[in-house]
């Protein structure tokens, strides 16, 4: 299944400090998307947090929102509901009763 997601992150929210460099000189910040089965009241199924680390999932620390975005294409196919048909059973004509 393959999906396009248009997406926006709120950089002023976003901490400075946690913005890797790597050898290249090239900045990254670590992020998690969570792409949800309904859409908010704006249209939006996707959220993105600031990333954690696994002690801070552990812990159950809130997540930090930091943008929010929608699903504009997917290839996934919903599945057709299945009608299933009604088949007909002579009734015997030879019988005794």
């Amino acid at each position: 299944m393959a999906k396009l997601i248009a997406a926006s992150i709120n950089l002023s929210k976003i901490d400075k400090s946690k913005i890797k460099v790597a050898k290249n000189g090239d900045s990254y910040y670590d992020i998690t998307i969570s792409v949800n089965d309904q859409m908010n009241t704006y249209g939006q199924d996707t959220s993105i947090f600031e990333a954690q680390t696994k002690e801070q999932r552990e812990a159950k620390d809130a997540k930090k929102y930091i943008g929010s975005g929608k699903t504009f294409w997917t290839n996934e196919k919903k599945a057709e509901p299945i009608q299933l048909q009604e088949t007909k059973t002579e009734e015997p004509t030879d019988l005794p009763f």
